[in-house]
């Protein structure tokens, strides 16, 4: 059906439908808005003319939709060294260093993974947030560890819909304070702004909250902590700082909630290892990276300390 991810012919085989609705289920990451957008801007044709969204086409109808490149988003590449673990049409598997935000926001317009990646790939699809192009999830500024960036809208819509489907596989690694018992356990609990302070997540009552679920696995005990592998179920902002906090073992460094070191100046928070499905073959794939050197010293000092 698809020739390219912005070039796209199908036939009708089913009649009944607005053509906004048939193009906005034919080109993948294409919403209904989008989907009337192109057809009003002369993007779309069906049997070689155009037709309005409202236009209902019939069995036999070839479509044809060309969708334009993104407008420039004002972000500019940066020469950032980041590490790639994997990179193919579709999509780059990256090593995230901890201090490095991964998208523009408020208070760090530049400087990111984003304008790390656009000094190495000249072109970044966006489902219609212009500062976050290629982005399907997203680690804390100070969380190192694997992520994945999609290179096309086909990718991003993918991706994106096997994140919300909770089909990826996420692991990460963390070092709480105190000996966390049992050693494997299940924490569910709802995930909200904190109503004293909105920077801030917390667990919150259902009616304020989003259901959130982190699994989690003792690997083993150092001096008085405890070095945990964690399975989140779900993504919500700050799951497994917030839940970990609230049950009483807050993660090593995370000033935010609770448990500063004199040892680490940032979280001991770490995405291990990723699988996902490849866009283009349907392939499972995993990818990992080890704990970083800064993470690998306080558990090596935490230890000696105690032993």
């Amino acid at each position: 059906m698809a020739q390219n991810p912005h070039h796209y012919q199908f036939t009708i085989d089913k009649p009944g439908l607005r053509l906004d609705k048939y193009v906005s289920e034919n080109c993948p990451g294409l919403s209904r808005t989008q989907a009337q957008k192109l057809i009003g801007d002369g993007d779309v044709t069906v049997n070689g003319r155009q037709e309005k969204a409202s236009h209902k086409p019939e069995i036999g109808d070839q479509i044809e939709v060309s969708i334009p490149p993104p407008p420039p988003s004002g972000l500019l590449p940066e020469s950032i060294s980041v590490k790639i673990l994997y990179e193919d049409n579709d999509l780059l598997v990256i090593d995230k260093p901890a201090g490095l935000a991964v998208h523009p926001a408020p208070g760090h317009p530049s400087h990111t993974l984003v304008n790390a990646v656009l000094s190495h790939l000249s072109d970044l699809p966006d489902a219609g947030d212009t500062s976050r192009p290629g982005i399907v999830h997203r680690l804390d500024k100070d969380t190192s560890g694997v992520m994945v960036i999609a290179k096309n809208i086909t990718a991003l819509a993918n991706l994106s819909e096997q994140f919300k489907s909770r089909s990826v596989k996420k692991v990460y690694l963390t070092l709480v304070k105190g000996h966390l018992t049992p050693e494997r356990g299940i924490i569910e609990a709802p995930i909200g702004r904190d109503s004293g302070d909105r920077k801030k997540m917390s667990v919150t009552g259902e009616s304020r909250g989003k259901q959130a679920r982190t699994n989690y696995r003792v690997m083993k005990y150092v001096g008085t902590d405890s070095l945990l592998e964690i399975a989140p179920e779900t993504g919500r902002t700050h799951q497994i700082r917030v839940h970990l906090a609230a049950i009483g073992y807050p993660v090593v460094g995370d000033e935010t909630y609770g448990a500063k070191s004199a040892r680490l100046n940032r979280q001991f928070l770490h995405a291990h290892r990723l699988g996902f499905y490849l866009p283009s073959s349907g392939q499972y794939v995993e990818f990992e990276s080890p704990l970083p050197e800064d993470l690998e010293k306080v558990l090596e000092e935490t230890g000696q300390q105690h032993s």
